[in-house]
């Protein structure tokens, strides 16, 4: 976004100040009332006579971001997407992994054509992540987006520079592609890959889910039906928490002298 300067007024709407060169703003953009002098915050796109327009409008995503776009026609050029703004976002043939089409939705990241100075779109994910994860720890929460299923789980960005993994087996609430939720560094290979949780992992989760688990056995009267053979799906129906959470938090409940475990279930020790 850019805040320009309104110099001039004509009959099909206002010229701002681009230091380089006038820009303008269509009428059906201008604010109310809007006068010569007045500050404006604008986006600026070229379009398809590749003149410089500002619009009011903010778009679904801007340069350098990440989003989840729908197709909505395809020609020779390649496709264009729905990207909030009345000239849609192109993506050249190369810059596709895959036929994509129209109806459909991708994640795409948004960057400045060099050959043109258009902004255009492209579904290489990979191709604008950092190959080694500078900068994270283990245990550290990060930004993560979703955006492709593969057999182990599904890839996600990591902070919007690396490409990290969640594991099937730790995914307990339904994932949408494109949108930004918040995960947790679980572990950094040697070989650059990063495994994602949801979840924190270590003492504070490990409480939390011990804290729960002792509430749910006070109100069923000291006894689950749930042990470390159990399927992870009715584990996480029961406590929402994967089966490796809760693995650990009846782990240090035995420890501590607090529950039984049993081959039929968990029991409170009075």
């Amino acid at each position: 976004m850019n805040r320009l300067k309104v110099i001039k007024e004509v009959d099909f709407g206002l010229y701002l100040d681009g230091e380089v060169e006038e820009i303008l703003i269509p009428k059906r953009y201008v604010p109310e009332n809007t006068q010569v002098g007045d500050i404006l915050d604008v986006f600026l796109y070229r379009d398809s006579q590749d003149r410089l327009l500002a619009t009011t409008e903010t778009p679904k995503a801007m340069v350098d971001q990440y989003a989840y776009l729908e197709v909505k026609e395809a020609n020779k050029y390649g496709v264009f997407l729905d990207w909030g703004l009345p000239k849609d976002l192109l993506v050249p043939f190369q810059e596709q992994n895959g036929r994509m089409a129209p109806g459909k939705s991708y994640l795409v990241r948004l960057y400045i054509d060099q050959e043109t100075n258009r902004i255009v779109a492209s579904a290489r994910i990979e191709h604008f992540l950092e190959k080694s994860p500078f900068g994270l720890i283990e245990g550290q929460k990060v930004n993560i987006i979703p955006f492709k299923y593969t057999d182990l789980g599904v890839k996600v960005i990591v902070n919007g520079q690396f490409e990290g993994l969640l594991y099937n087996n730790e995914i307990f609430e339904s994932l949408q592609f494109g949108k930004e939720i918040t995960g947790f560094v679980k572990k950094l290979r040697e070989n650059g890959k990063i495994d994602i949780r949801l979840k924190q992992g270590g003492y504070q989760s490990s409480s939390t889910s011990q804290i729960k688990i002792m509430n749910k056995l006070v109100e069923n009267n000291g006894f689950l039906p749930y042990h470390d053979k159990s399927e992870p799906e009715s584990i996480y129906n029961e406590f929402q928490m994967s089966k490796r959470d809760f693995k650990q938090a009846i782990g240090g409940l035995f420890k501590e002298n607090k529950i039984k475990i049993s081959p039929t279930g968990i029991s409170i020790i009075s």
